[in-house]
């Protein structure tokens, strides 16, 4: 299989914005692949990383097992929409066989990029396409696009907090504003609270540096717990905030599992690796075997799937072992900068 990295990233020069590729890699196979695919990856976070490795790994098994060769071009947009626009002229140009963009802002970006052509995205990670108006329902999605969902049980994740703390007065909510993908969940919350007559405190950032200073805005503001869903921008920053919250005595309950691969106490949800192969299935199904994006119903994942980072746990004295009866599966694991 042949596998070329290329990402984009901004550099200001004056009033303009230079578009640099960088960093290809090594050729894994020979000669040109059968079918071109291109990974649009929205931002370089843990979370988005997990899933490209297991799309590139999935379709190298399955390139080598079926003997088919694919060529991919590896993309980060780093959750900048000129970059994004840029790439999508880019895969156009180069009129990929198919194009996987990971997180709900590169999707929407992508789909309407290819609107006009043969091309087909396989879509991952995206919380609601409906909503986000991707495809027309999850059982027929109606065009040249399908993919898979993170969609999570945000009550779920607020009864687990109810478990450890059934006292709890006050929830932090620590989200990106601008994330549509954040949102819902974020309603979702905060409707649960209302209803258990809990306290809620907002805080948003649109950047990390935002982010940073919303997290120790929050932490200071009396919260006994702090929620956020599957956002890239606070998952960007939970290796700098994760010890503001452990510090603070505040468990941070989270909506992936690598949010507590980088620090936080508890992630829930769907297994991104998991998220990723399948994605790459369904890219592989489409291309190898002709099936049409259209009537491809957008997979869902079983969530259920806690990952505890025992060092903050520890730290903050929680005992994690009650969450045990109330999943399908408990995992532990420790910080890790790179995963």
């Amino acid at each position: 299989m042949k596998s070329r990295i290329k990402s984009l990233f901004a550099a200001t020069l004056t009033l303009a914005v230079a578009l640099a590729l960088t960093g290809c890699g090594e050729s894994t196979g020979s000669g040109d692949g059968d079918y071109k695919v291109a990974i649009v990856k929205y931002v370089d976070d843990a979370s988005l990383n997990q899933i490209e490795d297991a799309i590139v790994a999935q379709l190298e098994a399955k390139g080598k097992e079926a003997g088919v060769t694919f060529d991919i071009e590896l993309y980060n947009g780093q959750a900048d929409s000129t970059i994004l626009t840029q790439i999508a002229e880019e895969v156009v140009a180069d009129e990929a066989d198919v194009v996987i963009p990971i997180a709900t802002p590169a999707a929407v970006l992508m789909q309407s990029a290819v609107e006009d052509t043969d091309m087909k995205v396989v879509f991952s990670a995206v919380t609601d396409p409906v909503d986000a108006g991707l495809v027309e329902s999850l059982e027929a999605p109606g065009a040249n696009i399908t993919g898979v969902s993170d969609a999570i049980d945000t009550d779920a994740i607020m009864n687990l907090i109810l478990l450890q703390n059934p006292d709890i007065k006050k929830i932090g909510l620590l989200y990106n504003k601008s994330e549509a993908s954040s949102l819902g969940a974020i309603e979702d919350a905060k409707a649960f609270c209302e209803e258990k007559g809990i306290a809620v405190v907002e805080k948003t950032g649109t950047n990390v540096n935002e982010i940073q200073t919303a997290a120790s805005v929050i932490a200071a503001d009396g919260v006994e717990a702090i929620f956020t869903p599957q956002d890239n921008t606070v998952m960007q920053a939970e290796m700098a905030i994760f010890e503001i919250f452990t510090e603070a005595k505040i468990p941070h309950y989270t909506g992936a599992d690598s949010f507590a691969l980088n620090g936080a106490f508890l992630g829930y949800g769907v297994n991104y690796v998991d998220l990723g192969t399948i994605t790459a299935d369904m890219a592989y199904d489409i291309l190898v075997n002709g099936a049409n994006p259209a009537t491809t119903p957008v997979k869902t994942l079983d969530g259920g799937i806690i990952t505890v980072n025992t060092q903050t746990a520890e730290a903050l004295g929680i005992d994690y072992t009650i969450f045990k009866e109330h999943c399908t599966e408990l995992k532990e694991t420790v910080t890790k900068k790179e995963f």
